[in-house]
């Protein structure tokens, strides 16, 4: 932790240095080792997080600084139609993430067939899930619409397992007269962590849950009026099957079914930007005993997000989003019933206004300030948190600075 810290501490001091100089200094030998065909970049980010109640990403009522990002990506043209990209990132979120440098994405992207008005091509490596309007870049400060994505859809608590998939999609674009398509469609191996358990288990059990079988994920995208308007549908499915620990409490070698449906939209104007998304996700349950409460679910998120460029270097937003562990049980009332009421109903439902301030002081250096008043805790991590002790109605504020080159 004390490496990751040092290291996001220092580099933003370099950065920022770097980015106050402004034009007319004398290229770094940095940027004199990348040529036309290679293209290095990178970026870190700080963020403090501080809560009225319950944790997120470990802050506390009293605040804390424990989500830090530090990242460094390439890519190399082999040739116009070979492409070689990957990124490493350092991702501390508290007992999240440790901050350990992992392979973020690494790929190799070939175009296969490529017109005046189209391309078809192949990825194959280590690829981000197409999900969603954020889901691809989800991991840069800069590409993101507030500190945090919309919780609903983008779950924090299980980015790992939403963020990529181990295979190979192909993917093509079509411009045409009256728009512009795009179609990714492709399968492989999911990539999972603990806080897969800890999200459909409710704890950290022994055992592990590992891929069972292909996970299937495509999209689909319309735009229109030089990208002003963006339609989106976009979609996963996934088995996992669990493989218990000699000690694993009334849990036996189950499997689980995970689906998630994305419907986006998103118009841009000059001074603003309107985006809505809508995300069904059913979940299925099988063979994990018959102590084991849950069968079948189907969650529901959706948001509506309004961004307002008062400068160019300024932007307000205001989004509000609700989400549900169960659509037919919105109150989660059922659900609580169905343990004995030893966890709350607000448990499994959430309603969130969100406000932030974006201020881009150069191209390189971003401050950022949100402000979140929430109803339920859907979206919070049992990993950080005693499920029967959440405050139904808290607050969370956040600071973060971001820098890039």
């Amino acid at each position: 932790m004390a490496l990751i810290v040092r290291l996001a501490m220092w580099l933003l001091l370099l950065l920022s240095a770097a980015a106050v100089a402004g034009e007319g200094r004398v290229p770094s030998l940095w940027e004199r080792l990348q040529g036309d065909r290679l293209q290095i970049h990178g970026f870190a980010s700080v963020t403090g997080v501080k809560t009225s109640a319950n944790r997120f990403l470990g802050s506390t009522r009293g605040g804390a600084v424990n989500f830090i990002e530090v990242a460094l990506n390439a890519s190399y043209q082999f040739n116009p139609r070979i492409l070689f990209s990957g990124q490493i990132l350092a991702r501390r979120a508290a007992s999240m993430s440790n901050g350990s440098p992992v392979l973020d994405y690494g790929l190799v992207d070939v175009t296969l067939a490529e017109t005046v008005t189209g391309r078809f091509g192949v990825r194959a490596g280590r690829l981000k899930n197409p999900l969603g309007l954020y889901n691809e870049t989800r991991d840069v400060p800069f590409t993101r619409p507030s500190i945090f994505l919309p919780q609903v859809i983008y779950f924090d608590k299980l980015r790992n397992m939403i963020l990529s998939t181990d295979g190979l999609m192909l993917y093509g674009d079509l411009a045409t007269r009256y728009g512009d398509l795009s179609l990714t469609l492709g399968g492989g191996q999911a990539v999972l962590d603990e806080n897969v358990e800890w999200v459909f288990l409710g704890a950290n059990y022994p055992g592990k849950f590992v891929p069972h079988g292909l996970t299937w994920v495509g999209n689909l995208w319309y735009s229109a009026f030089h990208e002003r308007l963006r339609l989106g549908l976009s979609g996963i499915t996934s088995t996992l099957g669990y493989r218990p620990g000699q000690s694993a409490p009334d849990l036996d070698a189950g499997q689980m079914q995970i689906s998630d449906l994305i419907l986006s939209a998103q118009y841009n104007a000059e001074h603003w930007t309107l985006t809505s998304e809508y995300s069904r996700l059913p979940l299925e349950w099988r063979g994990f005993g018959a102590y084991f409460p849950y069968r079948k679910s189907t969650g529901e998120g959706y948001y509506l997000q309004g961004t307002y460029r008062v400068l160019p270097t300024v932007d307000l937003v205001l989004r509000y989003e609700e989400g549900f562990a169960d659509r037919r049980d919105r109150n989660g009332v059922q659900a609580s019933a169905a343990l004995g009421g030893l966890i709350p109903p607000s448990d499994y439902f959430a309603k969130i206004w969100t406000f932030g301030v974006r201020w881009d002081i150069n191209p390189q250096v971003m401050l950022r300030a949100d402000y979140a008043r929430h109803q339920g805790t859907y979206t919070i991590s049992t990993r950080e948190n005693d499920p029967a002790a959440l405050a139904k109605d808290w607050d969370l504020f956040a600071l973060q600075i971001a820098v890039r080159f």
